[in-house]
Formats: C-alpha cells, structure tokens, sequence
C-alpha cells in the first residue's frame, strides 16, 4: 500500500476528516533516508488501515507545508490526534517506534 501524498489543499481537509491518529511523513525526493523509511510506512499504513491513517508531504513540492510545520530536517515525522500535533519524530525509526507513537 503506497501512502497518499498530501497537499496544501488536502492536507487539513485529511486532519479533519477523521478521529484516527494520523502519521504525516515530510520527505524529499534527493533525501536518502526518507527512501529508507518509505517501505517501512508503506508496510505501516496496510496493517493499521482502518485504525490510523499514514500520508506523506513533498517538502519540495509543498513547502508551504513545509514553512506551516516548521520543518528543518527530512525524514519528519509528525504524529496528529484530533487534527493537532502531538509528537514530531526525526529521522528514520522501526516500525516497532512509529506503531507505538501512533497508539500513545
């Protein structure tokens, strides 16, 4: 399962529509280890469907997002419950990590 890439005008429309936590992966396209986290999320996002929802933000794509969320490093991870953020995560992590961030 290939998680949905997310855009400035999707992005809140995403938060809002559900009452699932909801893991938001910020990469880039030249990021080496954003490609290295990318099958972990993909795998991720078919064992939690219907229980999270996992998506993705182009940095370079939508940097307003970018700006909005204050990202300064790829991979990002931010982890939201009721459409606010409650855990930025950095860097490449196991599953085991992001599964827990995703039920804490």
């Amino acid at each position: 399962m290939k998680t949905p890439s997310l855009t400035a005008e999707t992005f809140d429309a995403t938060l809002a529509g559900t009452s699932q936590p909801v893991l938001i992966d910020f990469w880039a396209e030249w990021c080496g280890p954003c490609k290295m986290l990318s099958p972990i999320l993909d795998q991720l996002a078919e064992e939690q469907a219907g229980r999270a929802t996992i998506a993705n933000v182009d940095i370079e794509a939508q940097p307003e997002l970018a700006a909005r969320f204050n990202i300064r490093a790829v991979p990002t991870l931010i982890v939201f419950k009721d459409g606010q953020p409650v855990q930025t995560i950095t860097g490449v992590r196991s599953k085991a990590f992001l599964e827990a961030a995703l039920t804490a």
